[in-house]
């Protein structure tokens, strides 16, 4: 057997090799909007922070950047002895670190852990189609030069009844307000591909906000690359921020004509006013117009097109404390300082949001030292990643009753991860569900769990599973 110093050795190597190989996890960031969205031929200046919001909307190119932000993430210990150890090591603190919380929050599904796992550049949190596959809060963090960010995700805020349906437990209800406590800025993720929800911002995420009025809420909307129509995005800023933003009050105008025998491209005309000079810790923004044509060439929208739109923006009373009543005619949060559209899954524009959260970061000590990824143990990433495939395979509500147990744990001799785990269903039916004809389901989730926890852990991964009845 080889010794230990030598597998240590073997595994740094292994790390580096494949860090090279994989680089950063969806690198990159098409533009948004491009080849969809008119382009200004005068840029507006920033009135929501970058260039994201309005910059999408308008297809503006953002500004070019020299470095790759978190090329190589470090990462996560195999043992649970190694791990516990990294998170009670004292951080290695820079000579003027800072540091940011941000709670992500939003309906379940929104898209709320695919976007930790891009801002990290590594998956460490379950992501999967069916709602509430992230079971408690866990925390990842990114550590980038002096600046360390501190990311906690959620659950998605849901009701009592959705989630005694689902099997969930308290702590679903909980996290995502005991996350909203610790939170120096927070995210609202809402995905505008879901044409049932997208209009408005949900009661229990309203009530969260409406807590908590005096952390600053940023509004992301997310899978924005599956959205045909891209002139729809006005109407939801307007609707989700109930007509302001930054303290300022923002109107979207749009008219319609409908007419198919026509090629005329119509303008698209944006107009922004200046805030008053005596608000000085807001952006500050200058009145510009332009006009530009339409070029979306694959939006076949019918015969119905925007021909005119035009925003503005003005001064609006400050944020204030919103009560019960006040919830019930609110469909969107006034309070929102920023607004930002990406493609998470894609890793479209998340680099963008990236800078902002890393310039908005405050004066102070650092919480985890610069090797520690996330809070989770080796054993909790497993159990998600396998949930996370369970979740795919088995249909409606069958995933949400097995239970999982870990029967080996282990480093074999070449340094790779042996791991051993039951799956526990109450029924033979699901039982044989899971299994599939020829053992060709489960054999697809250990081979697809297998992969990721590879590439969580960069090392070798061997994962058996089991399937066994409920005693």
């Amino acid at each position: 057997m080889a010794a230990p110093g030598a597998l240590a050795a073997a595994r740094v190597v292994r790390w580096a090799l494949r860090a090279a190989a994989a680089g950063p996890l969806l690198p990159g960031s098409a533009r948004l909007l491009k080849s969809c969205i008119p382009r200004a031929t005068v840029l507006p200046a920033r009135w929501s922070g970058s260039s994201s919001a309005l910059g999408s909307i308008l297809g503006i190119p953002a500004e070019k950047t020299s470095d790759a932000l978190g090329q190589h993430p470090p990462p996560v210990a195999t043992s649970k002895k190694e791990q516990d150890r990294l998170l009670q090591n004292q951080p290695d603190q820079p000579q003027n670190p800072k540091v940011l919380r941000i709670a992500i929050i939003g309906a379940p599904n929104a898209g709320k852990s695919t976007l930790s796992n891009q801002l990290l550049g590594r998956k460490v949190f379950p992501v999967s189609r069916k709602v509430h596959t992230t079971r408690c809060k866990a925390r990842g963090v990114v550590t980038y030069e002096d600046t360390q960010l501190i990311i906690l995700d959620t659950p998605g805020l849901t009701s009592p009844f959705k989630a005694k349906r689902h099997k969930l437990d308290e702590a679903m209800l909980t996290d995502p307000w005991d996350s909203m406590k610790h939170a120096d800025l927070v995210l609202v993720l809402v995905d505008v591909s879901d044409h049932w929800t997208r209009n408005c911002l949900s009661k229990e995420v309203l009530q969260c906000l409406s807590e908590f009025p005096e952390i600053p809420s940023v509004l992301v909307l997310n899978k924005v690359d599956l959205l045909k129509k891209k002139f729809i995005l006005l109407e939801l800023v307007t609707e989700l921020t109930e007509g302001i933003v930054n303290g300022r009050k923002l109107e979207v105008r749009s008219a319609f004509e409908r007419n198919s025998s026509s090629s005329a491209k119509p303008p698209l005309q944006i107009t922004q006013a200046s805030p008053p000079e005596n608000r000085a810790r807001e952006p500050r923004c200058l009145q510009e117009t332009g006009q530009a044509q339409e070029g979306c060439s694959s939006d076949n929208s019918g015969d119905t097109r925007a021909s005119e739109s035009s925003l503005v923006t003005e001064e609006a009373q400050g944020p204030k404390r919103y009560g019960p009543k006040d919830l019930k005619n609110m469909k969107g949060w006034p309070c929102f300082q920023e607004i930002f559209m990406l493609a998470a899954l894609r890793g479209e524009e998340v680099d963008t949001l990236k800078r902002y959260l890393l310039m908005q970061a405050k004066p102070g000590p650092w919480e985890f030292h610069s090797e520690v990824l996330t809070s989770q143990s080796p054993q909790e990433i497993c159990d998600n990643i396998i949930r996370e495939k369970v979740l795919e395979y088995l249909p409606q509500e069958v995933p949400y009753g097995v239970t999982q147990v870990t029967e080996m744990w282990e480093e074999g001799p070449s340094g790779e991860l042996l791991i051993v785990q039951n799956l526990l269903v109450p029924r033979k039916s699901h039982m044989m569900m899971l299994i599939g004809r020829g053992g060709k389901v489960i054999s697809r989730i250990a081979q697809e769990a297998g992969q990721d926890l590879m590439n969580v852990f960069l090392c070798d991964v061997r994962l058996k599973l089991k399937v066994d009845m409920k005693s």
